[in-house]
């Protein structure tokens, strides 16, 4: 389970955000994850409070927005949600994939007063 890492260095990240800022707290952070990244949404949210645990961000939020991993099949130029299809072309049945979109695992906003 390699969101416990992914989440700590995170932490570390808008912490120092969180310090260039000069904000007091982070009440909310909102992390876009994308359904072909390899990162589990329910292991993030099960790894989080280890992650903050003691740190500045322990009463702080976390929202997640999923990315749907689209993709182009690369034998008929489909473009289709891949995971839905089980990684292969609804069409041709093709598995030589472009992804799109939903490769990303990035902070998007980090909400603080």
């Amino acid at each position: 389970m390699h969101e416990l890492g992914l989440l700590s260095a995170m932490v570390k990240t808008i912490e120092g955000i969180a310090r260039e800022e000069e904000l007091e707290r982070v009440e909310k952070i909102v992390l876009q994850v994308g359904e072909l990244s390899g990162v589990v949404p329910a292991y993030l949210e099960s790894c989080y409070p280890a992650a903050v645990y003691k740190t500045f961000m322990e009463d702080t939020a976390l929202e997640l927005e999923i990315i749907p991993g689209i993709a182009r099949c690369g034998c008929c130029g489909r473009e289709f949600n891949a995971v839905a299809e089980d990684l292969r072309c609804p069409d041709c049945g093709g598995v030589q994939l472009t992804a799109l979109s939903g490769t990303e695992l990035m902070i998007k906003e980090i909400l603080g007063c």
